[in-house]
């Protein structure tokens, strides 16, 4: 059993070996058709690889072929494009050398024609001074021989010229004044007319008078000779001081005095009051008055001013403020006495602010200062409005005040709605039926643009417009004025006058330089 059993394992041994064997043969025999077939196929690739190379060869030939015979196409048309411009530069320089020969050859005749010219203006020059020279001499022999003959030198006979066309200008300047007194004199009846039938409207005449003059009624006609005093120096004492024109006429016991500023004329009002009342009447005299009256009008002022702000339920004004809207009491716009008109036109604001919820006070307030501006505006430069919001602000008024003042005339923005209510209210107390008259507001204009170019003048000490505007009486210092200087000043204002000033009728420039020496016995 174990015979079989070794033999069955070698046949099985021999039979793996034979199968073994077989495979091998079989495996070697289908790598070695493979491989064959393997290089048939890389044979035929590198065929095909070479056939391609050869064909783009061939084209890339051909291709290279068409760029050279295209090169050389364009490179031989560029080549003639550049031998037809070489020509045409080369025509162009040919012209231009014939054009520089030809300016050379004319310049050439020139520098000859210049030369000869030249030799010409010197001979000229040599003839031309010599004739100078012979000129010289004569013109001095002449002279010479004039100075014998006449007996002066030539100083002394420009001199004795100047003189004669001094008296000459003096004489046709006569004469030029009295033809204009006798043109003025022609015309005067006319312009009478005119005026007259300007004026002649009841409305105005009266409202004027009422804003321009006021009557003082005095004890007996006695007192207008003690007023106007010897030779008339009271009256003009009591003008130079006030500024105002003091009328005395056949009104019985009455004395009238006319000026457009309402200050002014209150002052000289209440002077002659009390002058009357006290007897002594002399320039002295007139002066102290005058000077306590004005303190005492300003001290009615701020009063007047405390009054108002009382009135109105207002407090905490700074004291210098007070005396700013205390002035408005005697100044006016459009005829409207500024400081009444402030005071409607704060209650008003009152009204319309207590009406919308505002604040009442700040409304009153703002209302009532708007117009300060109004008391400096004849003495500083810019709008009142703007002035006012200065001046409030440097008395410590809020800045709600303050813009309110500046803004209503509508030259700043408001802040606010009380700026707005101050614009509105100040708008309706003016635009009220009679509230203000714009004939009188030129006016005044009129007469404060005339005092202002006087006081323009070199060493005018005052200077006052009167007659309603028909004369502007002038006031130098005499250290600074001579009197032929001061007779020069009154022809110099006079022109002025009539380049910048338009008036009916004639303005009469009267120049005043007195003495005045004061000395105290002790």
């Amino acid at each position: 059993m174990s015979t079989s059993i070794v033999v069955y394992t070698f046949v099985g041994l021999v039979g793996a070996l034979l199968g073994i064997g077989l495979y091998e043969v079989i495996r070697r025999s289908s790598a070695s058709a493979k491989r064959a077939q393997e290089e048939e196929q890389a044979r035929h690739i590198v065929q095909n690889a070479q056939r391609e190379a050869e064909n783009i060869i061939k084209e890339a030939r051909l291709e290279a072929k068409d760029l050279v015979f295209q090169s050389k196409a364009e490179s031989e048309k560029e080549q003639k494009s550049k031998l037809a411009e070489l020509s045409t530069a080369e025509k162009r320089l040919v012209q231009r050398e014939e054009a520089i020969d030809k300016r050379i050859s004319v310049l050439d005749k020139r520098d000859v024609d210049a030369q000869k010219r030249e030799q010409e203006l010197g001979r000229r020059e040599e003839k031309l001074t010599a004739k100078e020279l012979a000129c010289a001499q004569a013109e001095k022999e002449h002279r010479e021989a004039l100075e014998r003959v006449a007996g002066m030198t030539a100083d002394e006979a420009k001199k004795h010229l100047l003189q004669e066309m001094e008296s000459q200008a003096r004489l046709d300047a006569a004469g030029i004044a009295k033809r204009t007194l006798e043109e003025a004199r022609e015309n005067a009846e006319r312009e009478a007319r005119e005026i007259i039938t300007t004026s002649i409207q009841r409305v105005v005449r009266d409202y004027v008078s009422e804003s321009t003059i006021s009557v003082v009624p005095i004890p007996n006609d006695a007192m207008k000779g003690r007023i106007i005093g010897r030779e008339g120096r009271n009256i003009r004492a009591i003008e130079a001081a006030t500024g105002i024109d003091l009328i005395i006429d056949e009104t019985p016991e009455a004395v009238i005095i006319s000026g457009f500023d309402p200050l002014r004329r209150e002052i000289a009002k209440v002077s002659l009051e009390r002058l009357m009342h006290d007897g002594r009447i002399h320039p002295t005299r007139i002066e102290e008055i005058v000077e306590k009256v004005k303190a005492d009008i300003d001290k009615l002022m701020y009063e007047e001013a405390e009054k108002i702000i009382f009135e109105l339920g207002l407090s905490d004004f700074h004291p210098e403020l007070i005396k700013v809207l205390g002035r408005l009491k005697y100044r006016t716009s459009y005829g409207q006495n500024n400081l009444y008109h402030a005071r409607e036109a704060s209650y008003i604001c009152g009204i319309m602010a207590s009406e919308l919820g505002l604040d009442v006070r700040l409304a009153r307030r703002g209302a009532l200062l708007h117009d300060i501006g109004k008391a400096v505006s004849h003495e500083e430069e810019g709008p009142h409005a703007m002035l006012g919001a200065e001046i409030a602000k440097k008395y410590g008024e809020s800045e709600k005040i303050v813009n309110a003042i500046a803004a209503h005339h509508e030259q700043v923005e408001p802040i606010c709605p009380e700026s707005v209510l101050v614009a509105a209210a100040e708008a309706l107390s003016a635009a009220r039926p009679g509230a203000r008259r714009e004939a009188l507001e030129s006016y005044v204009k009129r007469l404060e643009k005339l005092e202002s170019l006087a006081h323009a003048q070199k060493g005018v000490q005052k200077a006052y417009a009167i007659q309603a505007g028909r004369e502007i009486r002038v006031i130098v210092r005499q250290e600074d004025v001579t009197d032929s200087e001061s007779f020069q000043l009154s022809r110099d204002l006079a022109k002025k006058i009539e380049q910048e000033l338009t008036y009916p009728g004639q303005i009469k420039v009267t120049v005043i330089r007195e003495s005045r020496y004061v000395e105290y016995a002790k």
